[in-house]
């Protein structure tokens, strides 16, 4: 094992023992990163491990992990890193992209994000544009990517890919997506997977299950069948899991949020409009008040909470069961928000 290795293990291993906020795996297909972002004060941590089993006698497993650390920044930014034990670049054993990514979130199904990245096995400036639109539990995705040098090589390819998720309840969704290179050479084929993704109830951990072509997902692994899926001509098996660390539990650099207050307590000014979370859903997800109202949220799941607004509103931090939060809306507008350990909870105020 390398150096390199041997530090992502180290940093997954202390990422572990704090598993608050996550990216959701129910709004994202397999091989596409979407729009997410972590949001401010969350480091990300995502294990994907894709494998294949030789037949009897041997039954040997060839592994092919791809590791990803994100930091959530402000203003719907994020900076981050996979590295994968494989490559797609001839001559090179691992592969590690360098990227970041700006979200734009516009009406409530509608995100679009721009990532740019560097490759560096293969040299190479690469970036992807991507789409997702939501409508009810569905969710489809597209991405247009481009690289400088792909695979290493002196020669610029371009990329379409799209995918879909069908979220069957709150906690189990369908997913699938296909990418392919504009202008195939001989021998290169599209890519592929399937998955079927689970919130772990209880937990912020979002876990799935994998069939894929596609072993390195780094913006040029992921934009054509992998080298080990080809070699022995079939699909590679395996999962995701998502460990999330959230900052504002270790620093006060990103404390400063109003704190919740206890159920039955004070709560601020009348409430125009009081919304329970309960089961892992915002009970009511869509109200309406007028300007100068405030809204309460009250916790009534065993788990902490947030709200989280996509725009520029302060949210809150983490609301404990039996606590609440109260937030006064003074400007007319649309005011969609998530929580944070749970991104699948979404709800919007709309202000009069």
């Amino acid at each position: 094992m390398n150096r390199v290795s041997s530090a992502v293990l180290v940093i997954a291993a202390v990422t572990a023992v704090a598993p608050l906020g996550a990216q959701s795996l129910l709004d994202r297909p397999p091989n596409l990163g979407g729009t997410w972002v972590p949001d401010g004060g969350v480091v990300q941590f995502n294990f994907l491990h894709r494998f294949y089993v030789s037949p009897s006698p041997s039954r040997a497993v060839t592994n092919a992990p791809t590791f990803t650390f994100a930091v959530g920044l402000p203003a719907r930014l994020a900076v981050g890193t996979r590295y994968s034990t494989r490559s797609e670049v001839p001559n090179h054993l691992n592969e590690i992209e360098l990227y970041g990514r700006w979200r734009w979130q516009g009406p409530r199904s509608l995100a679009v994000a721009i990532t740019p990245a560097w490759n560096i096995e293969a040299h190479s400036l690469d970036g992807e544009l991507g789409v997702d639109w939501t409508r009810g539990r569905v969710t489809l995705s597209a991405a247009a990517r481009g690289m400088s040098k792909a695979y290493g090589a002196d020669r610029a390819r371009a990329a379409l890919a799209g995918g879909a998720v069908v979220r069957l309840n709150p906690y189990v969704a369908l997913s699938g997506d296909y990418a392919s290179l504009l202008n195939r050479d001989p021998g290169e084929s599209g890519a592929w997977s399937a998955g079927l993704l689970f919130v772990i109830p209880g937990s912020p951990h979002m876990f799935s299950l994998h069939a894929s072509t596609v072993s390195v997902n780094t913006i040029q692994g992921s934009s054509r069948e992998g080298l080990l899926s080809r070699i022995v001509g079939k699909p590679l098996y395996g999962f995701e899991f998502t460990i999330p660390l959230h900052l504002r539990r270790f620093s006060p650099w990103f404390k400063g949020a109003p704190k919740p207050v206890a159920l039955g307590g004070p709560a601020g000014a009348a409430g125009a409009a009081e919304i329970r979370m309960a089961a892992f859903k915002f009970q009511t997800d869509s109200v309406v008040i007028g300007a100068g109202q405030t809204v309460r949220w009250v916790n009534d799941d065993p788990v902490e909470h947030t709200i989280t607004f996509d725009g520029t509103e302060p949210g809150s931090p983490p609301i404990p069961q039996h606590g609440s939060f109260s937030h006064r809306f003074d400007k007319p507008g649309t005011y969609t928000y998530h929580c944070t350990p749970h991104p699948y909870m979404k709800g919007v105020v709309v202000v009069k």
